[in-house]
């Protein structure tokens, strides 16, 4: 008997491991913990003059914007929908993958300390570039790893490292990332904005999230917003 409780927790530790960003509670609004070890961006009157955008999907966008907005020079993260044909997308339409959006970000930053190059990095690295319309147990055309370029510096660059990350043999499947031209970037409903500094003991951000995070921050540990 004494094992009874130890393996029942395991089990629902397990259980909640596999949620997916869908099954999430999407109602859930709490406030930030403060020992968390992260800090979501002060978006609040961010200066755009001589920034840039790029727009990304890695999968779900609560993963997505809690990688990005931890590097260095990056002003602002927006999660929504893109790549779609419906025009007034909200979460539960996209989670049906009917309506052709990806859940993305859209990312301000200041080329001047962040270059177009470090994010495409951040980016392939952040997820399974090779994963068909999945990430995790995350399924559907709207998880799919898309990069939309807003210029043609950016589609050659994005095209460029697709390419030679291919050529490398990092991955034993080809890389099936969706590289097509920026269209309407549809802001996603509030709360799932600063989703993971705001849920950081949610389910779904402490077992998939947080350690996704931390594996990343390790890697790109020179290029982190220096509060973190």
């Amino acid at each position: 008997m004494r094992t009874t409780i130890p393996i029942l927790t395991f089990l629902l530790m397990c259980c909640m491991v596999v949620i997916s960003c869908a099954q999430s509670d999407k109602k859930q609004k709490r406030k930030m913990d403060k020992e968390a070890a992260f800090t979501s961006l002060d978006e609040t009157n961010v200066n755009t003059a001589g920034m840039e955008t790029a727009t990304f999907g890695t999968g779900c966008f609560w993963c997505t914007e809690a990688v990005l907005e931890s590097l260095e020079g990056v002003k602002k993260v927006v999660s929504g929908y893109s790549g779609g044909h419906d025009p007034k997308p909200n979460y539960e339409a996209v989670c049906t993958g009917n309506t052709g959006h990806a859940e993305c970000v859209e990312v301000v930053y200041d080329p001047k300390v962040i270059s177009y190059a470090d994010l495409l990095e951040a980016f392939f690295r952040s997820h399974d570039p090779t994963s068909l319309n999945r990430q995790g147990n995350d399924v559907g055309t709207q998880y799919r790893s898309v990069i939309f370029y807003h210029n043609e510096e950016q589609k050659s660059l994005a095209e460029k490292a697709k390419a030679e990350l291919d050529k490398s043999g990092a991955y034993n499947k080809p890389i099936v990332t969706e590289i097509t031209p920026a269209v309407k970037f549809f802001v996603a409903e509030d709360y799932h904005q600063n989703y993971f500094a705001n849920n950081p003991d949610q389910g779904y951000c402490a077992f998939v999230i947080a350690p996704k995070l931390d594996k990343f921050k390790k890697v790109f540990k020179e290029k982190l917003r220096k509060e973190i």
